[in-house]
C-alpha cells in the first residue's frame, strides 16, 4: 500500500496526539492510515556483563534464566504494542477513518521506517518517544535520527490535538522552502486553512520578490495567504509572528541553504521544534 499516512506510536504521552493528527491528515489527504509500532529487542548489555561474574557453578543456569527473561520481556513488549495498536485503531475509527491498518515490527524505528519509506506519503510522530526524558526542552533522539534518514514530510505533533486553523511557513527562498510553498499550495491537507509566509531578514528587493512569488503561488491555488518580512533573530521573529497570528501549525524546511538551514544539526529549526506547542511539518 503506497502513499499512506503512517503514524509511529509507542507508550509515550504523545500517542493520543499522534493518533488524532494522523486521523486528521488521513481524512484531509484521502490517504490510507497505518499505525506502526516497533518492538526494539536490543540485548540488555548489563545482564551479559553480570553473567560473567558469577562463577560458583551456576553460570549456565543463570544464562538460561536470563535468556528466558529476555524472551518474556520481548513477549510482553509485543503484547503491549498489540494493545496500543488496537487502541490507536479504535481511536482513529472514532475520528472518522474508515479502515485504519496496523503493523508491528521488530527492530529499530529508524531502520523500519527506512525500509517502509517508499510506502509513506506523510509520517506522523510525537516530539519524544516513551524512553526520552520528559523535560519539555528535550527532543527525542529517535526524531532526530528519523529526520536525518527519511526523505518524506514528517509531522511532529504535541500531546493534544487541535484542528489547525492558521498555518505558517518559515520561508527563505531556498529550494527546500520553495518546494514547501508549492507543496502547501497543492496539498489538500491545507484546504480552507489561511497560510502565512514569513521571511526573516532585511526588507530587500530580493526578499520582497521571493515573498510575492510565494503568496502568488498560494493564492493561485485558491488559498487565503498573507506574508511578512521580519527583521531580527530568526527563531524569535518566527515565534513572535506565531503568537501574534495564533498560528497552530508550522511548516519548516529540513536542510535549506540559509539561516533557517540547520535542522537537527543545531540552530533555528531545532530550537523551534523543542519549544513548539503546535505541530511542525518538516519538509525534505
Amino acid at each position: 500500500m503506497t502513499d499512506q499516512v503512517m503514524a509511529a506510536i509507542d507508550g509515550s504521552q504523545f500517542s493520543e496526539g499522534v493518533c488524532d493528527y494522523a486521523a486528521w491528515a488521513s481524512l484531509a489527504l484521502e490517504a490510507p492510515l497505518t499505525f506502526l509500532h516497533v518492538v526494539d529487542n536490543h540485548p540488555q548489555t548489563a545482564e551479559a556483563d553480570l553473567s560473567g561474574n558469577i562463577g560458583l557453578g551456576s553460570r549456565e543456569h543463570l544464562l538460561e534464566e536470563l535468556a528466558t527473561l529476555d524472551e518474556q520481556r520481548a513477549k510482553v513488549a509485543q503484547e503491549q504494542g498489540r494493545l496500543m495498536l488496537k487502541a490507536a485503531r479504535e481511536r482513529a475509527i472514532e475520528d472518522g477513518v474508515a479502515e485504519p491498518a496496523t503493523r508491528q515490527r521488530n527492530g529499530t524505528l529508524v531502520e523500519t521506517l527506512e525500509e517502509l519509506e517508499s510506502e509513506i506519503r506523510l509520517l506522523v510522530m510525537g516530539k519524544r518517544g516513551e524512553t526520552a526524558h520528559q523535560a519539555s526542552e528535550h527532543l527525542g533522539s529517535n526524531l532526530e535520527r528519523v529526520v536525518r534518514t527519511l526523505h518524506r514530510p514528517i509531522l511532529m505533533v504535541p500531546e493534544t490535538f487541535k484542528t489547525p486553523e492558521q498555518v505558517m511557513i518559515a520561508f527563505d527562498g531556498s529550494k527546500t522552502t520553495r518546494k514547501g510553498v508549492e507543496m502547501l499550495a497543492k496539498s489538500p491537507l491545507f484546504n480552507g486553512i489561511p497560510c502565512h509566509v514569513v521571511i526573516v531578514g532585511a526588507e530587500t528587493g530580493d526578499n520582497r520578490s521571493q515573498l510575492d512569488w510565494a503568496l502568488k503561488t498560494l493564492r493561485d491555488a485558491g488559498h487565503e495567504a498573507e506574508g511578512a518580512i521580519r527583521a531580527g533573530e530568526v527563531e524569535e521573529a518566527l515565534r513572535t509572528y506565531q503568537a501574534e497570528h495564533d498560528i497552530d501549525l508550522l511548516v519548516m524546511g529540513a536542510y535549506g541553504h540559509s539561516r533557517i538551514r540547520h535542522l537537527l544539526v543545531g540552530s533555528t529549526t531545532t530550537a523551534m521544534l523543542r519549544k513548539a506547542g503546535v505541530p511542525v511539518l518538516l519538509l525534505r
